[in-house]
């Protein structure tokens, strides 16, 4: 058998290739599980409580971008949307005086904005639908879309 494997070195080297694939599926498997990065739960906590308005007021893209930035010591008071209340929220959770909403950023509003769509101009091309980060937009392609309001943060 050996002989067959020296003299025919196409099938030796799939065997070696093949021997080397399971070896390093092995090693890289190991890793994977030894070395697995867990996500940082406070980033978690601050991000359920931003609005999700994905409005980019605090200067992020972003409610998960800016529960990462405050995660690593930026201002928690940057959040029109979310206004004091979530403001409060964040520095309980944080265990740390609560500051007012920083004016540079915009103004608290009053009321909830809710998302509309313009009928007479609806096309249905589901770009509101893709856009959306809480899927309160209920429609199909080619057809009249409408925003469900209990469910748009705005």
């Amino acid at each position: 058998m050996i002989d067959f494997l020296l003299h025919n070195p196409v099938l030796t080297a799939l065997i070696v290739l093949g021997s080397l694939a399971l070896l390093f599926g092995a090693i890289l498997g190991f890793a994977a599980v030894r070395f697995k990065v867990e996500g940082d739960p406070i980033v978690e906590q601050l991000d359920a409580l931003l609005p999700q308005t994905q409005c980019g007021q605090c200067g992020h893209p972003g409610c998960r971008p800016y529960a990462e930035g405050i995660a690593n010591g930026e201002a928690i008071n940057k959040c029109p949307p979310g206004g004091q209340n979530t403001i409060n929220a964040i520095a309980d959770l944080l265990d740390i005086e609560a500051p007012s909403l920083d004016e540079e950023h915009g103004e608290e509003a009053d009321t909830k904005t809710v998302a509309f769509i313009r009928e007479d101009e609806c096309i249905g091309c589901t770009k509101c639908i893709q856009a959306c980060p809480v899927d309160a937009i209920l429609g199909a392609a080619k057809q009249m879309h409408t925003v469900i309001a209990a469910e748009c943060t705005g």
